[in-house]
C-alpha cells in the first residue's frame, strides 16, 4: 500500500504507464479501456474510471470536460508539462483538442485580470469552434 492508503497493483501500474507514455495526447477513459482490454493482463472498464478519478484527485492527471455529462479527456501532468501555459481549443467536428499558444490571448486574459478582477484558468479553460482541417473539409464538399 502507498502512503496515501491505496493499494498498488499490476493494473494501476499498466493504466499510469499507458497515460505516461502517452503524455503528450489527450485520452478518454473509453480508449485507455479500449487499449487494456488488448493487454496481457487485461483491465477493466470500472478500474479504469476509477483509477482516473484517484489519478485526477493526486494530481497526476487533469481532466478535460469535453461536453457536459457526455465525454472527457485526461492528459498526464509531468514537470515538463504542466498545461497551463498555452490555451486549449476544441473543434466541434472531429473532437480533436488542440493546445495553443497565442500573445494575442494572454492580452486579453491579461485585460479581463486588470480590468474586471477575474482571474481566469486557461489549464481548465478550453474555445470551441471548427478546427483548419475541417473547415477545408468543408470547403472541399461545397465545392
Amino acid at each position: 500500500m502507498n502512503g496515501q492508503g491505496k493499494y498498488k497493483t499490476k493494473q494501476r501500474d499498466l493504466i499510469l504507464g499507458y497515460i505516461e507514455r502517452n503524455k503528450d495526447k489527450h485520452l478518454t477513459a473509453d480508449g485507455i479501456a479500449d487499449y487494456m482490454k488488448n493487454q496481457e493482463k487485461p483491465v477493466s472498464r470500472s478500474t479504469v474510471y476509477r483509477y482516473l478519478d484517484v489519478l485526477v484527485n493526486e494530481g497526476h492527471v487533469r481532466k478535460y470536460v469535453i461536453e457536459e455529462g457526455k465525454c472527457c479527456c485526461y492528459q498526464y501532468i509531468s514537470k515538463e508539462n504542466t498545461c497551463s501555459n498555452h490555451y486549449h481549443f476544441k473543434c466541434s467536428r472531429c473532437m480533436k483538442l488542440f493546445h495553443m499558444d497565442c500573445e494575442m490571448l494572454d492580452k486579453i486574459y491579461a485585460h479581463v485580470k486588470e480590468e474586471h478582477g477575474f482571474t481566469v484558468d486557461n489549464s481548465k479553460t478550453v474555445f470551441y469552434g471548427i478546427c483548419r482541417d475541417c473547415q477545408k473539409e468543408l470547403e472541399d464538399k461545397d465545392r
